[in-house]
């Protein structure tokens, strides 16, 4: 679950504005690019307002999404729609005498309170290149859980550290897609990944394959020794091909390379 949130803008609040007490309306989302680069189009709350409506549930209204506590479950969604500012909606605070309500309703009034909040997830939606202007990521379809008003809203914080980890990867506030540069980066480490571990397997078989003839040699040395062969005449053995060193050690060698090259391609 995600959090945004937005200024306030305050259509009505109580009786002196038209409005029956414990009653406001807001736009509590609007389409436009935020400060982390989302943009939510309109047409992105249909879907998740219909189902809404459709279960016959009201949308809560919480201060600063404090789910927790049921004191901070202030009021209730009566109506929501999608204006072409952004999502308006038009609540009722539970005005309960000394309740949490009652006090945010004063702040509302007060305009001492000026941010909305709404939690949501990400049903659909992709990043969108610009030709003049810095890319941003389009918020086609959400989830609606929850909207309140907030003093400060939550997702400054927290969309802050997403954006500043994957910066270079302009991607992933979950569900999200990484850029084509960062991806065909990562398809190279891992091709390259895949061709050391099938070079590791091959090297590791044929140490494996040495060992074995080591095992045979040792075997052999343990029989008894056969006669000694006729002396061969001064210069015949430089005729014949040198004994090549033992492999298993060159192998060795070949195996810690190659841990090598794989541990630079994780670094």
């Amino acid at each position: 679950m995600r959090l945004k949130s937005c200024p306030v803008r305050i259509k009505a609040a109580g009786e002196n504005e038209g409005t029956e007490d414990g009653v406001f309306e807001a736009i509590v989302a609007a389409y436009n690019t935020d400060s982390v680069g989302d943009r939510i189009v309109p047409g992105a709350f249909a879907e998740t307002l219909a189902e809404w409506k459709g279960r016959g549930d009201p949308i809560p209204v919480l201060w600063s999404h404090m789910s927790a506590d049921p004191d901070y479950h202030i009021g209730e969604v009566l109506q929501a729609e999608e204006r072409p500012e952004g999502l308006w909606v038009k609540a009722r605070l539970d005005l309960d005498e000394g309740s949490k309500a009652a006090k945010v309703y004063r702040l509302l009034k007060g305009r001492r309170v000026t941010q909305f909040s709404f939690a949501y997830d990400i049903t659909e939606g992709s990043w969108v290149d610009q030709k003049d202007g810095e890319p941003y990521y389009e918020l086609r379809r959400l989830k609606l859980y929850e909207v309140g008003p907030t003093l400060i809203g939550a997702n400054q914080a927290t969309e802050l550290l997403d954006v500043k980890g994957e910066r270079h990867a302009r991607g992933a506030k979950a569900g999200r897609v990484l850029s084509a540069k960062n991806e065909t980066t990562l398809k190279s480490a891992r091709d390259a990944l895949r061709k050391a571990a099938d070079d590791i397997e091959e090297v590791l078989s044929a140490v494996a394959n040495s060992d074995e003839t080591d095992d045979t040699s040792d075997d052999e040395k343990a029989k008894p020794t056969p006669p000694a062969a006729p002396e061969e005449p001064h210069g015949a053995k430089e005729s014949r091909g040198a004994r090549s060193e033992p492999a298993s050690p060159r192998l060795r060698a070949d195996l810690a390379l190659l841990a090598a090259e794989v541990s630079m391609l994780t670094e």
